[in-house]
């Protein structure tokens, strides 16, 4: 692991660390058919109130976090590049009272700035940490494709989508992704408009 758990930097209920966790990736620029799936897998999350952890950086992670946050018990850890700053305590406040929500780093407050570097750090670190890894897309010959052939990487189980475009992913030993009965069989859509934001990360 990058650092050390007991070593990293946080900023809410490290009780989180020890649950089941399922890291979520997907690319900057992705095809919009794996948006309702992705939703979809959200949705699941949320109802059975799984642990996720992620960057939350991409368009879409961004989306899927502003709906994990409405779960009213919804266990979230938010991986961030750079050091924790002071003003997350005051714009999270509400869920890191509650205790379903930690923020998690490898650097220390001093850094401020985002590089591909520290990026790396922390999408190695998430790897680590979790149990599975669950990815609706991949860019070819991107940076995510590259920490998916690391080896911490082809120790997880994947999850990705039943679409052409993941044939590299299946072929490593992904498994597709299916919804479960709970959804029901048509899997109504949750309401998650896609609009721009600003990561933290």
């Amino acid at each position: 692991m990058p650092v050390p758990i007991e070593e990293l930097c946080t900023l809410g209920n490290r009780n989180l660390l020890r649950l089941p966790k399922t890291a979520f990736f997907c690319s900057r620029s992705y095809p919009a058919s794996i948006e309702r799936s992705t939703y979809l897998w959200a949705l699941e999350q949320r109802m059975l109130s799984r642990c996720v952890l992620s960057g939350f950086h991409s368009q879409l992670e961004q989306s899927v976090f502003r709906y994990l946050r409405q779960g009213a018990r919804q266990p979230i850890l938010y991986a961030l590049a750079r050091g924790i700053q002071p003003n997350l305590s005051m714009e999270y406040a509400k869920e890191i009272k509650e205790g379903h929500l930690l923020f998690i780093s490898p650097f220390d407050a001093s850094l401020a700035m985002v590089t591909k570097e520290t990026a790396h750090l922390r999408n190695l670190l998430m790897v680590e940490l979790a149990d599975e890894l669950f990815v609706p897309y991949v860019t070819p010959g991107g940076s995510l494709e590259r920490l998916l052939k690391t080896p911490a990487a082809r120790r997880k189980p994947i999850l990705t989508l039943d679409l052409p475009f993941n044939k590299g992913l299946l072929k490593r030993g992904a498994r597709i992704y299916r919804p479960a009965q709970l959804l029901g069989h048509s899997g109504a859509q949750p309401a998650l408009p896609l609009r721009r934001s600003y990561p933290l990360s």
